[in-house]
């Protein structure tokens, strides 16, 4: 099919062809969508994710407009398919314009990046490497300052290719920023950022934790450490 052809309605039907009624039924519970959760009311097709990979490829190229709607469907597993299918395009981009237009499209559209799995799916793939290119993370930090969890949470993930690339600042910035943050998915995001910044440079991350560690969230600091030795991470753990 010629990319001008396709259509997120073709997307949906290839989803609904891959229904696992078992995914359906657990979905919901482990993506927390009951009332009050951080996933309410979403809605789940129960499409298992190698399928959804599989899916995003054979629509790579479709068209931003088709991918909007898709990316807006109130089915996860659509937001899901559709992020793979923008990472294939960012990556496959070769000149920088098609680059920020492709980022530029993925920032308006974040409503529908909400949930955890749909924003590290997308974030250290999209916008931590427009960030790195264009070596300006001032929307990391307007998207920290947002107050709304998932853009929060974007803006610590999108980190994970600064850290690739050796750049830990923004990581630690986000970090101390986030200490008194009352969400436990982003102590987890936090701490899984630090923890790759010291699988790269030990000292550094315990250099954080130094000043940190006393009033780092449990959660934060136990993720931070899960690549050091036993007697290290007990010896932070009690500080």
């Amino acid at each position: 099919m010629q990319p001008e052809t396709l259509n997120h309605r073709e997307v949906r039907i290839a989803l609904e062809k891959k229904i696992n009624p078992v995914k359906a039924e657990f979905y919901p519970r482990f993506f927390k969508t009951g009332k009050g959760e951080y996933g309410e009311g979403d809605q789940f097709l129960g499409v298992v994710v190698p399928e959804q990979r599989k899916i995003a490829r054979s629509f790579k190229t479709l068209p931003l407009k088709e991918l909007k709607t898709l990316l807006h469907d109130p089915f996860h597993e659509c937001r899901l398919t559709a992020i793979y299918i923008l990472v294939l395009q960012y990556q496959k981009a070769k000149e920088p314009d098609e680059k920020a237009r492709l980022c530029r499209f993925y920032l308006d559209n974040l409503e529908g990046v909400n949930n955890w799995d749909l924003v590290d799916s997308s974030a250290p793939k999209i916008l931590g490497p427009e960030v790195h290119r264009t070596g300006d993370a001032t929307v990391l930090r307007e998207l920290a300052a947002s107050g709304e969890l998932w853009k929060e949470r974007i803006a610590v993930i999108s980190t994970y290719e600064l850290i690739r690339q050796g750049q830990y600042e923004p990581t630690e910035e986000l970090a101390e920023k986030f200490l008194s943050h009352p969400h436990d998915l982003m102590h987890k995001a936090c701490g899984w950022m630090l923890r790759e910044v010291g699988k790269r440079d030990l000292e550094r991350l315990r250099g954080f934790l130094s000043k940190h560690a006393s009033e780092m969230p449990r959660t934060m600091l136990r993720y931070s450490l899960e690549k050091l030795d036993k007697e290290e991470r007990q010896r932070w753990m009690s500080a």
